[in-house]
């Protein structure tokens, strides 16, 4: 009883430590090398998320002790949901990824925040799409001498020197998730889920380390987990569905949502996707299109309905989830 309470205690803070970081792991650190050691010493151990525990609305009091009982009551009738442990190299890839995603948005703040400096003085860029060579070019020759103010000046030079530090980190965390996701136990999942378009290494390996063991979901259970079905809230006859749950991993939620934009436009297999098709089995190259096909028709017939495209989006990102993991679970 006394392990279940200090279990059950960790568990709700690895849980708050998840919610603050943004991401929505299964486990913690903490509770996989608990885990590990239990497992180790032939002790049964089953790790559980703190939200898919049932415990009664109206209880308001929270003892260690009645914690316990609570866990022990569950673990008796078998109502405990276990969730899966990641490896080590699964947890260490992860950290990679998530690295990567932190150090994306860094550089989307910086880059707000150095554009935000520009407008403030009324200098705004015309010359095509931002953050290119060219834009680069602009800054340095032409919005920089605007400033005449020295502590302007000195704010531009230190914004945009943060903005190429990010860009560097960027490219050398790119070039390590690639290297890992081409010889690791990642790359045979990697290789067939980017057979779909949207779908690039980075995407791939992103979404194989966040979901780790595909087999434990199906075509139509895989979209619950990253939160991308419709909240739903029915009695009797009436069925009332809301927006989506955005429960389960928001960086694979977000990662299958930029995907999915990708086909709206007219689908043509191209020198990228190519390139990706050679290095993945045949079954898969077929499965791939076939996914493509499938997706760009969904988003055709969404446009004639006149659906609003973040909505329409939100529901191909749904059926590219059971995409991938048609392809993530082939047996090839």
């Amino acid at each position: 009883a006394l392990s279940s309470s200090r279990v059950g205690s960790s568990l709700e803070e690895s849980r708050g430590d998840r919610l603050s970081s943004g991401y929505d792991t299964p486990v913690s650190s903490l509770s996989s090398g608990f885990y590990t050691t239990l497992m180790d010493a032939t002790i049964r151990c089953e790790v559980a998320a703190p939200s898919k525990l049932q415990k009664p609305s109206g209880d308001r009091v929270k003892t260690d002790a009645r914690d316990a009982v609570h866990l022990a009551r569950l673990l008796r009738l078998d109502e405990i949901t276990s969730v899966a442990i990641p490896s080590v190299d699964q947890e260490a890839a992860r950290d990679l990824v998530r690295v990567r995603e932190d150090c994306r948005g860094d550089l989307m703040r910086a880059r707000h925040r150095l554009s935000k400096l520009l407008l403030r003085y009324g200098i705004v860029y015309y010359g095509g799409t931002a953050w290119t060579g060219a834009h680069d070019r602009w800054l340095r020759t032409e919005a920089a001498p605007q400033l005449t103010l020295p502590a302007t000046r000195m704010a531009f030079d230190a914004d945009y020197e943060h903005v190429l530090t990010l860009q560097a980190r960027r490219r050398r965390l790119d070039t390590a998730i690639e290297e890992m996701a081409a010889a690791s136990e990642f790359t045979p999942i990697v290789r067939r889920m980017c057979c779909l378009r949207g779908v690039s290494t980075l995407t791939g390996f992103g979404l194989a380390v966040e979901i780790g063991d595909w087999t434990r979901f199906t075509g139509n259970t895989i979209g619950s987990f990253v939160g991308l079905v419709p909240s739903e809230h029915s009695s009797g006859s009436s069925r009332a569905q809301g927006s989506i749950t955005k429960t389960g991993n928001t960086h694979a939620r977000r990662l299958l949502v930029e995907a999915a934009w990708h086909h709206r436009a007219r689908y043509c297999v191209g020198a990228g996707i190519r390139a990706r098709w050679d290095l993945a089995p045949a079954a898969a190259r077929a499965r791939g299109d076939e996914g493509n096909r499938r997706l760009h028709q969904r988003w055709v017939g969404f446009l004639e309905r006149r659906k609003r495209p973040v909505i329409a989006n939100v529901a191909i990102a749904r059926e590219l989830a059971g995409w991938c993991w048609s392809l993530a679970v082939m047996d090839c």
